[in-house]
């Protein structure tokens, strides 16, 4: 377990602490992506059912912003429109278009595509391991520093806006619920981020999840 709570660092040790762990992160599979927390052997034989052999590899961006007030995530909700996850809270990022691009190249496309935030204004720092997410893809999560001065475009035909939330309060348990939501005729329990009217959930809390317990060091 860390020494400090990851929450109460300033942002230049913060910064310090989640390049040293991005960087160690291994890009394998974890199974937290929806349930959060241990899973037990035969609750994981259970998941598996509903994950296809081969699973779509996409890539998202984990933005971090060093504001003056601390460090923040960089999220967007996507438009209502869209057949998938409408309105939901989600991170820039989509499939691979080819077998030759990689993780890094996607994240970085989709995040210009998607709120105009341009590759040079990104320093990428690591990776958090790949999730799983029951619409059939292997995401991989890129954590990247994003320059502050950058300027949003969203492209409305996939993003209805971009908000920023800040890390400590990602960082602070007091800020996530536990909610049960029924899912294959079953009662599961997710981790959600209620934030200003909006609700954080699904694969991007479980994301997020993930980040935390690094920084915190609860898997040591």
């Amino acid at each position: 377990m860390l020494l400090h709570d990851p929450a109460t660092l300033d942002s230049s040790a913060l910064k310090a602490l989640i390049e040293s762990r991005v960087l160690a992160a291994p890009r394998t599979e974890t199974d937290n992506d929806w349930r959060y927390g241990p899973v037990s052997p035969e609750r994981r034989r259970h998941l598996r059912k509903f994950f296809p052999e081969q699973p779509v590899p996409a890539a998202v961006l984990v933005p971090i912003v060093e504001r003056d007030e601390g460090l923040r995530i960089l999220l967007t909700q996507r438009a209502s429109h869209l057949s998938h996850h409408p309105g939901q809270i989600s991170f820039p990022g989509g499939r691979l278009e080819h077998p030759e691009e990689d993780f890094v190249e996607a994240a970085l496309r989709e995040t210009e595509e998607e709120v105009g935030v341009s590759r040079e204004l990104i320093r990428v720092a690591g990776f958090l391991p790949d999730h799983f997410v029951v619409t059939g893809y292997r995401v991989t999560p890129v954590v990247g520093f994003v320059d502050p001065l950058f300027t949003p475009r969203v492209d409305p035909t996939e993003v209805a806006e971009v908000f920023e939330v800040p890390l400590a309060f990602l960082l602070d348990t007091r800020n996530h619920v536990r909610r049960v939501r029924r899912f294959e005729n079953q009662d599961i329990e997710f981790t959600d981020f209620p934030y200003e009217g909006r609700n954080i959930w699904g694969a991007t809390a479980g994301m997020l999840m993930t980040l935390c317990r690094m920084l915190r060091g609860d898997d040591e």
